[in-house]
């Protein structure tokens, strides 16, 4: 099994999942999106497994401080394009496990996957 976990290592959400990958035992590789950068066609792979609707964080600050006219009608290629631009507004983590696409902490589901 290889999982691959990408996020931005000073993130409080992000040092939870690592925590909890560790406790668990899982071994995995880590891609920081602020150093190495994720390209717009991992994005757009991620967005037809998962919707990105799921893969956009909206709750940040990168992306409610964007200009109102940059948020109005968002669709996935505006949404791609936000995220490849400034990966802060990628929900974290993404996880990557045997082809499957896990995106934000749930220590719950995480559980049952890795339990």
């Amino acid at each position: 099994m290889r999982v691959t976990i990408y996020g931005i290592k000073n993130c409080n959400t992000m040092k939870k999942a690592f925590a909890w990958l560790d406790s668990a035992g899982v071994a995995y590789e880590f891609h920081d999106y602020k150093k190495r950068g994720v390209e717009a066609e991992k994005l757009r792979e991620w967005a037809g497994k998962v919707g990105w609707e799921k893969l956009i964080n909206r709750a940040g600050t990168t992306f409610k401080g964007l200009a109102e006219e940059t948020k109005a009608g968002l669709d996935e290629g505006k949404a791609i394009g936000l995220m490849a631009a400034g990966q802060s507004m990628i929900k974290r983590p993404v996880v990557e496990v045997d082809g499957e696409v896990i995106v934000g902490f749930d220590e719950g589901a995480w559980g049952m996957r890795w339990g």
